[in-house]
């Protein structure tokens, strides 16, 4: 198992490295610089941008050589320094990060768990129901065919602008400050409901016929019939089944929530919700290195522990896994 495990650690640096790499490269094959696109949006004289150009060209470290560019990267990075962004200056990127996560989390942590137990247990439902089988579950392919944004305008338009039940916009009201109370709350819990529904819509859609699919492979497999032969209750027969199904749903879990510092970037545009998928596009149109790699870079980190959380998990819940491992060694 240790050396399982050590094997796994070192994938999973290499790839850190490659991936880390290729997001510090990926903001610098943009075209434009974003120091000059900064001051032309200030619109200052010849000799004022002159010297505004050459005094942030200095501060954000774009001046000096590209290798030593990178060795710098690599060296704030273990320092726990993202850099400050371009867009938002003189904020620090940790900072616009850290305050635009906990909308992400409230966001889309309750869309993917609550979406993952209720399409599984509704797709097991409809593998040994015909009705539904036939009937129902063809919304869930709807539901999974339905890109986001449209769904999210759809619910925006009709349950915002026609019937005026929920707002539509932002993450609280536009005229409120963040804070501890029973108003802010609320605001933000009303505010929330709109993207929540586009997202789980549409997650519950993949779930549900993610299993229901899985079940009907395992209820005809040869396990299954030998059971059933040797007269094991069929009940019983379901929930082995359940238990092998929801295995490969696990890791469709787990790298759904290692995305979830990735955000929601259409719907928080269409909803106007401050979190990272916003933040991702603001970065690229205002051309901020800084917030961009950031954004990546916490994103790689999110993948890579959700891929790590899969191997864990999977020792424990799957004895296949731990035989296997056994062998091995």
């Amino acid at each position: 198992m240790r050396q399982y495990f050590g094997r796994k650690l070192l994938i999973y640096f290499i790839t850190f490295f490659l991936a880390v790499s290729i997001d510090w490269l990926i903001p610098r094959f943009m075209p434009g610089n974003p120091v000059q696109g900064m001051i032309a949006r200030a619109n200052l004289s010849a000799e004022s941008a002159k010297m505004i150009y050459s005094y942030y060209m200095q501060a954000f470290g774009l001046n000096i050589p590209i290798w030593q560019q990178y060795l710098n990267f690599w060296i704030a990075i273990f320092h726990g320094d993202f850099g400050t962004s371009i867009w938002l200056f003189p904020e620090p990127v940790i900072k616009i990060i850290k305050d635009a996560v906990p909308y992400d989390i409230l966001l889309l942590l309750p869309a993917i768990l609550v979406s993952w137990f209720a399409g599984n247990h509704f797709g097991a439902f409809a593998a040994r129901s015909k009705w539904l089988d036939n009937t129902i579950l063809p919304i869930g392919y709807i539901l999974t065919a339905t890109p986001y944004m449209w769904l999210g305008i759809l619910l925006a338009w009709a349950l915002g602008i026609v019937v005026h039940i929920f707002p539509f916009s932002g993450a609280y009201a536009y005229s409120m400050m963040p804070s501890f109370t029973w108003g802010f709350i609320w605001s933000l819990a009303v505010h929330w409901v709109l993207p929540f529904l586009s997202l789980f819509l549409v997650m519950f859609g993949g779930w549900a016929i993610g299993m229901r699919n899985l079940i009907i492979y395992e209820l005809e497999s040869d396990y299954s019939h030998y059971l059933l032969a040797l007269g094991t209750p069929r009940k019983l027969v379901r929930k082995y089944a359940f238990n092998n199904a929801v295995l490969p749903q696990v890791t469709g879990l787990a790298l759904q929530l290692g995305v979830i510092v990735a955000g929601a970037l259409v719907t928080e545009i269409v909803f106007s919700y401050p979190g990272i998928g916003y933040l991702i596009l603001q970065a690229i149109q205002n051309e901020d290195y800084f917030l961009l790699q950031g954004c990546f870079l916490f994103i790689i980190i999110g993948v890579l522990l959700a891929n790590f959380a899969i191997d864990v998990v999977y020792v424990l819940v799957d004895p296949r896994t731990r035989i296997g491992m056994q062998g091995e060694g």
